[in-house]
């Protein structure tokens, strides 16, 4: 919603820079898709990482009280 205002404002105040906006909107988007695909691998490679570094301690630490 916050973007869409920021739009109609830069619509009333620059209309050709708004169209420009919207019509590159799209582009844009595709051409992060495969940066965002890559973050989201990235992130799952590392936390698995961590998880394996942190296995030890966590069998060594045994159950959890709070636990039932």
């Amino acid at each position: 919603m916050f973007t869409f205002l920021l739009w109609l404002i830069l619509l009333v105040l620059c209309w050709p820079l708004a169209i420009l906006a919207l019509l590159l909107f799209p582009l844009i988007w595709l051409l992060s898709l495969p940066f965002r695909i890559v973050g989201i691998a990235v992130g799952g490679i590392l936390d698995l990482l961590r998880a394996i570094i942190t296995l030890p301690a966590r069998v060594l630490r045994g159950p959890s009280r709070y636990r039932r």
